[in-house]
């Protein structure tokens, strides 16, 4: 929470749920992680967030951008982005998106199969592409590593391909997951891409790019280690398995740049024991799983919450959301205590909700709309 946003809240009294995000912070962050990398190129993920107010401040700062759809690269050209600064990170793409994309001027692609490269090689002919290698996600509060990636036996073959189908084998990438605890994931994963990086370049392939994906994590309940912590242990990974002859690095990120910029204001609908002595009070707020809230499944992300009544005494809370499915609970096992005279109607905060809340937003399920958003 910083003053700014505190201060939008008590002079706007905007209506709950609503999110608020300052741009301001937005940009800090971005400057800091360019000062932490400084030879990396910053894409900025835009499925965090891609409100236009983040979008064309990045753009004024000279972000590139990480699109997953057309519908994204769209939106980082309406903001003024230049389509050579785009890559289009998904790893599935419909014909009718490449072709888009392409057509606009995009000329980076990922894949991580043959049927995905043999789309690329008919739709977006002689463009840069890379290819996605499976990692260890270990450590990672929101892996991603049963989705997406390939082997790097698989990889090699696939290279060597891109090449035979009149394309340009750019480079590599992973993605050691996101919310990531861990310096040493990325070590092991720089050391994983470096040997076939090698190979491939051996092999005759003009590689020039590793792709290090995101995953830098924000705090929400609890410290994690500051992006200077894993700036060194990359910088130095890389150094060991490339010396002096250090490919392009470009990097992903989403969460850490929008993520501690954003609050979610939302108002407690009903607290209560539901007849239960030894159990928990539930707290049900007037935003849910379906609301925007959706890292909460499996309790993965856990957001920090203030309260008008912090400092009073409290007790364990479960926490829910205003629908009626019973799948729509934020906080069940994960170990929450919320001040003991909170009662329906009062409004609380949930902090670090500025990546991927506007986006996981349901559309009016029971009818509820849609989160307000207000960027500052």
């Amino acid at each position: 929470m910083n003053p700014k946003i505190t201060r939008f809240l008590a002079e706007q009294t905007p209506a709950t749920p609503c999110l608020v995000v300052d741009v301001d912070q937005v940009e800090a962050r971005y400057r800091a992680l360019g000062k932490a990398l400084p030879l990396a190129r910053i894409y900025y993920a835009v499925k965090a967030n891609p409100a236009m107010p983040i979008l064309t401040r990045l753009v004024g700062l000279g972000s590139c951008f990480d699109a997953a759809s057309w519908e994204e690269v769209s939106l980082c050209l309406e903001a003024g982005a230049h389509p050579e600064d785009i890559s289009f990170g998904n790893t599935v793409k419909k014909v009718s998106a490449i072709q888009a994309a392409y057509r606009a001027g995009v000329r980076m692609f990922v894949f991580d199969c043959r049927e995905e490269l043999e789309k690329i090689a008919q739709h977006a002919p002689g463009s840069r592409v890379y290819c996605r290698l499976l990692v260890d996600n270990y450590d990672a509060e929101w892996p991603l590593s049963r989705k997406f990636g390939t082997t790097v036996e698989s990889a090699r073959d696939l290279m060597l391909e891109a090449r035979a189908l009149g394309l340009d084998p750019y480079g590599l990438s992973f993605h050691v997951g996101s919310q990531q605890l861990s310096a040493e994931a990325y070590e092991a994963a720089i050391a994983r891409v470096a040997s076939l990086f090698t190979d491939l370049s051996d092999a005759g392939l003009d590689l020039r790019m590793i792709n290090l994906g995101g995953g830098f994590p924000i705090r929400y309940r609890e410290d994690v280690p500051e992006i200077d912590h894993f700036a060194g242990a990359i910088c130095r990974a890389m150094t060991e398995h490339f010396g002096n002859a250090l490919p392009e690095m470009l990097v992903e990120p989403g969460r850490f740049i929008v993520g501690e910029a954003g609050v979610v204001h939302t108002e407690v609908v009903l607290v209560s024991a539901r007849g239960r002595q030894d159990g928990p009070r539930w707290v049900y707020l007037d935003i849910g799983r379906f609301g925007g809230l959706a890292e909460t499944e499996g309790e993965s992300i856990r957001y920090a919450i203030r309260t008008a009544r912090d400092g009073s005494p409290t007790g364990p809370v479960a926490l829910a959301g205003p629908t009626c499915d019973g799948a729509d609970i934020l906080y069940e096992k994960s170990h929450y205590d919320l001040p003991l005279d909170l009662r329906s109607g009062e409004q609380i905060d949930l902090l670090g909700t500025g990546a991927y809340v506007s986006t996981y937003c349901s559309t009016r399920f029971n009818g509820f709309a849609p989160l307000s958003e207000y960027y500052i």
